[in-house]
């Protein structure tokens, strides 16, 4: 089921005083994207699941697609607000996914009662994955995505998640940004897709260094050319197998996502298809 919620665009009116004979109004679109924002409802094995979903503002034949996956306790639209790939990436269809109650945080919520996402394959039913399955199908069925073009974008334990997906349905993704997360020994073996890792080195909830034992375990998994690496500011790049490559953001930051490296992800994803 889906539900219109709001697009917001905003108009200016600006009077021409260049012309002699007459004037003219014109009302230019300040907000040169208008972004059509619905919510789609999912059944997951009798619990009910949502999804937020930005529809491209720049048509084209095939669209790409990014889900995004909040962090614990977090929510679709307070996601929507911060993590606003929608903007930075108009031809794109941009989808946030909510997370349910039921899987207890590392430092925070441990009887699990906001809501977050599994954090190893196979928990809590497969709940997550089966949801992330559903969405993808029905929004294949509903337009012309590009399925060469899927990517995923997590924070924290939203970004714990999308390493869950890395490993079980890699055969659908593009590429992954994974931020303030520790992706775990379940991440071996997965298929080598690019990846963009995001770490604060002044985290208070995932500290830097339990975030950088995920690198040695991606560097395998995409068999890293070590000799490759280019550093540019706070971003270290690697090239991998099969046009592969490891992006690695170390920020003086905390534990937040960093809105003002939306741009340059969005360029990282743009470089990369199936």
């Amino acid at each position: 089921m889906e539900k219109i919620i709001t697009s917001k665009s905003r108009l200016v009116f600006i009077k021409n005083g260049m012309m002699k004979n007459f004037k003219i109004l014109l009302f230019l679109c300040v907000s040169t994207c208008f972004f059509a924002q619905k919510e789609f409802t999912f059944n997951i094995n009798n619990v009910e699941r949502k999804a937020l979903v930005f529809e491209p503002s720049q048509k084209s034949q095939k669209i790409p697609m990014v889900f995004i996956f909040h962090g614990h306790g977090g929510n679709a639209k307070n996601a929507s607000q911060k993590i606003n790939f929608q903007h930075e990436f108009p031809e794109a269809m941009v989808v946030f996914m909510q997370g349910i109650p039921g899987t207890s945080g590392y430092v925070i919520d441990k009887k699990g009662l906001l809501n977050g996402w599994q954090m190893f394959p196979n928990e809590n039913g497969n709940r997550d994955v089966l949801f992330f399955d559903e969405v993808l199908k029905n929004l294949q069925n509903k337009f012309s995505i590009d399925e060469r073009r899927i990517y995923l974008v997590g924070h924290s334990n939203g970004a714990r998640f999308v390493n869950v997906l890395w490993k079980e349905r890699g055969e659908k993704i593009a590429a992954i940004c994974s931020v303030a997360a520790q992706g775990g020994m379940m991440a071996r073996n997965a298929k080598p897709v690019s990846i963009w890792m995001s770490m604060g080195k002044n985290d208070p909830l995932v500290p830097y260094a339990t975030q950088k034992k995920s690198i040695p375990i991606v560097k395998k998994n995409l068999q890293i050319d070590e000799i490759s690496t280019v550093h540019n500011g706070d971003t270290t790049t690697f090239k991998g197998i099969e046009n592969t490559e490891l992006v690695i953001e170390e920020k003086n930051a905390g534990h937040e996502f960093p809105a003002s490296s939306i741009p340059k992800i969005v360029n990282f994803f743009q470089r990369h298809s199936r």
